[in-house]
């Protein structure tokens, strides 16, 4: 569903040059675009208009057989002497990848037509077939967005048979909580209500389970903190994992997963501002910003450097889980909806609320310019496209609640309350 805007931007708006019927044609956009996508013709790559292939005269000049050399080169039969709405269409056809790192050094000619953002709005928009992004910025950038949502449609195609898919059960003895892919991919994180983090080496999936299962962090046998172990974040080779014992323990990655410090609600607390009355279930920060949600249905935005309250919005439910790539907060809420806000200037602004098919709580999210996914305790994870509204292309189902999810590189992994952690190897 929509929600009254005000003043909000709207995502579904065009760049001044643009026209306002491509959205729902983007092929007659690229036909009033086709004459600026190809600059003015260059030395050595213009092509000869028809009145410039006459016959030489009787009493040519010293320098037209020179000329007439040149224009019996170019003219012919060739890529480039297609028109370039055909240009167009061939790249379709190829790898967006292979287009703009390959084909644009080819000649300046394939170079501008590449290089054109018009050219990759078109493109990405005839893929999606609906408004995208939600949220445009001034300068977004329309070759990685359709790069990455070409790679998401092509890995989760015909309902993602092609991926493969691998549980997880021997390591944890109670529900899996929360889950952190790092390095690309090949290593794993979880976190348990059996009160362990467990790293897992996802190179080794198919492999025998021991083979998989690396280590328990932590001293303490088959303990890692003396709680839950309820969040898990990452900085490099750094680890921190968050438990209900109401500490935050440090771990090197680099030094073999060994502890190098601790937090406690003790005298070791930097800082502490209340600022919310019931439990903080939903928190993501940046280097300028802290933005947290809370079970009293409100999110608050922190100025970090000033430790002062930016922002306080209210809302109609709670937020469970959320997922941020500036300035866009995507954000999973305990009636099964999806919001979106934007972030300008540290102050949120809440352009959209959408039902993705979930019929109880959103208990993760996951999302990037090219690919969402959510997870619920409806026990269902939907992978979808982040266009407006998000279009869902495949729906898993599980015999137990599935809690967070985390996706990087061709992996995607969720924490289940069947004590096990559900992972896709989607294709490369």
């Amino acid at each position: 569903m929509e929600l009254p805007l005000g003043q909000c931007h709207d995502s579904r708006s065009w760049d001044d040059d643009s026209d306002p019927e491509s959205e729902t044609d983007p092929d007659a956009q690229a036909e009033a675009y086709v004459a600026r996508v190809l600059s003015p013709p260059k030395s050595g790559l213009a092509f000869p208009r028809p009145s410039q292939l006459s016959t030489p005269a009787a009493s040519p000049s010293a320098s037209e057989p020179r000329a007439a050399s040149k224009v019996s080169a170019v003219s012919e039969p060739g890529l480039l002497s297609l028109p370039p709405e055909l240009l167009l269409e061939i790249c379709s056809y190829l790898d967006a990848r292979l287009v703009l790192h390959v084909l644009s050094r080819v000649c300046h000619a394939l170079r501008d037509l590449v290089y054109d953002r018009v050219t990759w709005r078109l493109r990405a928009l005839r893929r999606v077939r609906a408004p995208y992004p939600v949220v445009e910025e001034k300068n977004f950038d329309w070759p990685a967005a359709c790069i990455a949502l070409e790679e998401h449609l092509s890995r989760w195609a015909e309902d993602g048979r092609r991926a493969e898919y691998f549980c997880l059960a021997d390591g944890h003895l109670a529900a899996v909580d929360s889950v952190l892919l790092l390095q690309g991919g090949s290593l794993c994180l979880s976190g348990s209500r059996d009160r362990t983090v467990n790293l897992w080496d996802l190179r080794q999936l198919g492999t025998e389970p021991s083979q998989v299962l690396v280590k328990t962090l932590g001293t303490k046998r088959n303990s890692t903190h003396e709680g839950w172990v309820w969040s898990l974040a990452a900085q490099d080779h750094r680890v921190c994992s968050g438990s209900w014992d109401s500490t935050v323990k440090l771990w090197d990655l680099a030094a073999d997963g060994q502890q190098f410090g601790e937090i406690k609600s003790s005298p070791a607390l930097l800082k502490c501002q209340q600022l919310h009355s019931r439990p903080v279930l939903a928190l993501m920060a940046d280097d300028q910003h802290i933005i947290s949600g809370s079970e009293d249905r409100t999110l608050v935005v922190v100025d970090r450097r000033a430790n002062r309250v930016l922002q306080r919005l209210q809302l109609d439910s709670y937020l469970l889980c959320m997922s941020y790539q500036e300035p866009q907060l995507w954000a999973g809420d305990n009636h099964g909806l999806l919001h979106v806000f934007v972030n300008r200037n540290g102050c949120l602004q809440l352009i959209r609320s959408f039902d993705v098919g979930h019929s109880f709580p959103i208990t993760g999210i996951q999302y990037s310019v090219g690919a969402l996914y959510t997870t619920s305790t409806d026990r269902s994870i939907r992978v979808h496209v982040p266009t407006d509204p998000p279009r869902t292309i495949c729906t898993r189902k599980y015999d137990s609640t599935l809690n967070r999810v985390c996706a990087e590189g061709n992996l995607v992994v969720a924490g289940s309350g069947d004590v096990s952690l559900e992972v896709w190897r989607l294709p490369a």
